[in-house]
């Protein structure tokens, strides 16, 4: 009998239950595909691995209760797959979602589940293939009871920090989900200011690869240091065989995307939460899509340089320090509403916590997050805290003059000129939205407040 099961032995599958293999847990893996078990077999050959193609036999080789976790991607292949497994389960038996679930699916499977006594754990899992092998962060939510027969494997797989495993119990139903769903919004975020910098220094500062490898490895030993920050420096190392040329000047200038970044914008919308500096990282990805039509539109317009404001790797340094703290300000501030209104009860420090390590988005700077919540884990923004606002303050202007730069030289930096404009409109107390409340009654009558007495008021006559 098995201690733990597991659906989808692709590469993030297969590395997974090698991992929970390698820290002393029975496996047994489940792929309609031959290949796929027998590198299972092949590579687990010094632990208890086993793999299987029959449904029946995969789960009735489990331990009660049995613990499946399914690795496929999202939306109708896990309902596929629960409805394949309920007549072979139990009451108390667990199922574990580690895909990139939509968390309104997971609310969806959790109830139908719960309904039929069979546990559902939603539970984000970041750090690749690499991290699903020696340790990924991983994002767990619904019951803490049924979580407490996950907890030893998955503090056992995960990444540590320490000593701390980078997992923990999030919160009820689709929390888990939620978290990753965030922590994807943040990372598209990053990777965007990340290549907005690299395009400032190779085509504003005119840097070699080699020299932006170097600006990049500096950077790694300072308060930026990250996992981003960390593969953007090797990227710049690489050298393409078939060519001879430095690889990532061989890539088309296309991004593509998965979903969570949209979903995260999507959901911000719906809670009436503001993360701009998400949302355009989202819109760049669509806006380099359209190849064809910016060449077009450079052919037409130009790309002629000012060149009137001399900036250089310190404001640079600085500038992303500030966008990258307020990416997770941004990200933060949306689970802590979205907590409060599904009930997720999240602890932002033990958050900050379990993504210092095998995720994504771990960075240094996460040690500062998790301080300003340790303090107040009521904190309404990140920006709120005394230590960060005191990053902020040394780094705003920095990010101002690399904005300006960006601008006169016709860089795009759509990310950057988001963050700045979330921080400018977030410390305004005064904005211009009494003129917009004005336009709304004057051609809808949808009425206003005043700023001298409680109540809503409708002015008849705005146009004599």
């Amino acid at each position: 009998m098995f201690d733990f099961g597991l659906v989808g032995l692709g590469v993030m599958g297969r590395n997974f239950i090698l991992n929970v293999a390698s820290n002393g847990y029975s496996t047994i893996g489940l792929s309609s595909k031959d290949k796929a078990i027998e590198l299972l077999k092949t590579e687990g050959k010094d632990y208890e691995v086993d793999g299987t193609k029959s449904d029946e036999e995969f789960i009735k080789k489990l331990k009660r209760p049995r613990k499946i976790m399914l690795l496929v991607p999202a939306g109708k292949p896990v309902d596929s797959m629960i409805q394949r497994f309920l007549p072979y389960l139990e009451d108390g038996d667990i199922l574990i979602d580690g895909g990139n679930s939509h968390y309104d699916d997971t609310d969806r499977r959790y109830l139908y589940l719960k309904d039929k006594n069979i546990n559902f754990i939603g539970a984000g899992v970041s750090g690749g293939s690499k991290g699903a092998r020696f340790g990924p962060s991983i994002m767990p939510g619904g019951d803490k009871e049924c979580y407490s027969n996950l907890k030893a494997i998955f503090e056992a797989t995960s990444a540590k920090v320490d000593g701390d495993p980078c997992v923990t119990y999030l919160g009820n139903t689709s929390s888990g989900h939620y978290v990753k769903m965030i922590h994807n919004g943040i990372e598209y975020a990053i990777m965007q200011l990340i290549s907005e910098n690299y395009h400032i220094l190779k085509y504003g500062l005119k840097k070699s690869n080699k020299e932006i490898h170097e600006v990049f490895e500096r950077w790694n030993e300072g308060i930026l240091e990250s996992y981003l920050i960390e593969i953007t420096r090797d990227i710049f190392k690489a050298s393409d065989k078939e060519s001879g040329n430095d690889l990532v000047d061989m890539i088309l200038d296309k991004a593509k995307q998965k979903g969570t970044g949209k979903w995260t914008s999507q959901s911000a919308m719906d809670f009436g939460v503001s993360i701009p500096t998400i949302d355009s990282s989202v819109s760049m990805r669509i806006i380099s899509s359209f190849k064809s039509l910016r060449e077009k539109a450079e052919s037409i317009y130009g790309n002629n340089k000012i060149n009137d404001l001399n900036i250089n790797t310190t404001d640079l340094e600085k500038s992303l320090i500030f966008s990258f703290i307020i990416s997770f300000a941004q990200g933060l501030s949306q689970l802590k509403v979205a907590s409060d209104e599904k009930s997720y009860n999240l602890n932002y420090e033990e958050i900050c916590k379990i993504w210092r390590g095998g995720c994504i988005i771990r960075a240094r700077l996460l040690e500062n997050f998790m301080k300003a919540f340790k303090k107040n884990n009521d904190l309404s923004n990140l920006l709120f805290d005394e230590d960060i606002s005191s990053i902020i303050n040394d780094t705003v202007n920095a990010a101002r003059k690399v904005s300006v730069y960006c601008i006169n030289n016709q860089i795009p930096a759509y990310s950057l000129l988001a963050s700045l404009s979330y921080f400018d409109a977030i410390k305004s107390s005064r904005l211009p939205m009494n003129l917009i409340q004005a336009q709304r009654d004057c051609f809808g009558e949808h009425t206003f407040e005043r700023i001298d007495k409680p109540g809503t008021f409708h002015f008849g006559n705005w146009q004599g």
